[in-house]
């Protein structure tokens, strides 16, 4: 799972070629701390297909508010640089996420 910084952000989500699951969350966000390990579960199962990602909103707030993420937490996926799908609050379920993972392998 590779931990993403407003540094790294644009080379490794933007510039990337393929398929980014990203997960946005942020400090104090019990949602957001409570999905991260079945997110980590995800990134063993299914990251040599898609690149796992995840960014600490709290620490890159003008990022976040650049892709759009307004509440947490926040799971998208990018192909080629581009956002197609995201899960947002309580969308973003153990059962929605993995499914929005299976569509893009």
């Amino acid at each position: 799972m590779l931990d993403l910084t407003k540094d790294n952000f644009e080379a490794e989500v933007l510039q990337a070629d393929g398929t980014v699951f990203v997960d946005y969350y942020g400090d104090g966000c019990i949602p957001c701390a409570e999905l991260m390990p079945f997110v980590h579960e995800m990134a063993d199962k299914y990251g040599d297909k898609i690149k796992f990602a995840s960014l600490n909103t709290t620490k890159a707030r003008r990022l976040a508010i650049g892709q759009r993420i307004l509440g947490l937490p926040v799971m998208a996926i990018y192909q080629n640089g581009e956002k197609v799908e995201e899960l947002v609050k309580e969308d973003a379920t153990r059962e929605n996420i993995e499914a929005m993972i299976k569509k893009y392998l």
